[in-house]
């Protein structure tokens, strides 16, 4: 089961719920109209998320059980925990099947970071990428499947484009590009296709 919200509940869960909401209008949170209207959502719940909205509002709000199964935010990682790769003006290649980090640390002033994941065997499911640029350049590939969101990128007066899709897929690595970007570029695209495999598929 993918979605931890459709973990079904127990009595027990529903009981506890319903023991918030009395309590919530003991001391005042609520009024006897919401309390009814909530109950009747509590007792009707057959899954995790059918709990969420009567009890979104209230402090201490989901069972227990409920909340073990929310999903963890993914944390950033910290700055130590970044691989850096800097270069002035000149050019950082990475090719074939390479050891491919869950965070990185990007900086060009105006050189070239050019970064091909798509023959790399093993990739963790999500990449942290940090981008500082000024005139520089970056260019990451991603396998079939990949997908990038590049919405925390800000850029002066450089470029930044994407041609993967930005939702998260099962297909491949979720590749999440932020940072600041001067005059440069930075650019998230496929594998390239070749003649002979447009023509076979």
């Amino acid at each position: 089961m993918d979605d931890p919200g459709d973990m079904r509940i127990s009595d027990a869960d529903r009981e506890v719920a319903a023991r918030r909401l009395h309590d919530a209008l003991g001391e005042g949170r609520i009024t006897l109209a919401e309390l009814e209207e909530r109950l009747d959502a509590v007792y009707a719940a057959r899954v995790a998320r059918d709990l969420r909205p009567p009890l979104a509002d209230l402090p201490g709000g989901l069972p227990p059980s409920v909340t073990a199964l929310a999903p963890v935010p993914a944390r950033p990682p910290a700055p130590s925990e970044r691989v850096r790769l800097t270069t002035a003006a000149g050019t950082i290649k990475r090719t074939g099947d390479w050891q491919v980090p869950a965070a990185l640390y990007l900086q060009s002033s105006m050189g070239t970071i050019h970064l091909d994941l798509s023959e790399v065997r093993s990739l963790p499911p999500r990449i942290d990428v940090e981008v500082a640029l000024g005139m520089g350049e970056v260019v990451l590939v991603l396998p079939e499947g990949g997908t990038a969101d590049v919405d925390g990128t800000k850029a002066s007066w450089g470029e930044v484009k994407t041609k993967v899709p930005s939702t998260p897929g099962a297909a491949g690595p979720h590749v999440v590009v932020h940072g600041k970007v001067g005059m440069g570029s930075v650019t998230v695209r496929g594998p390239r296709r070749s003649w002979w495999r447009s023509m076979v598929e």
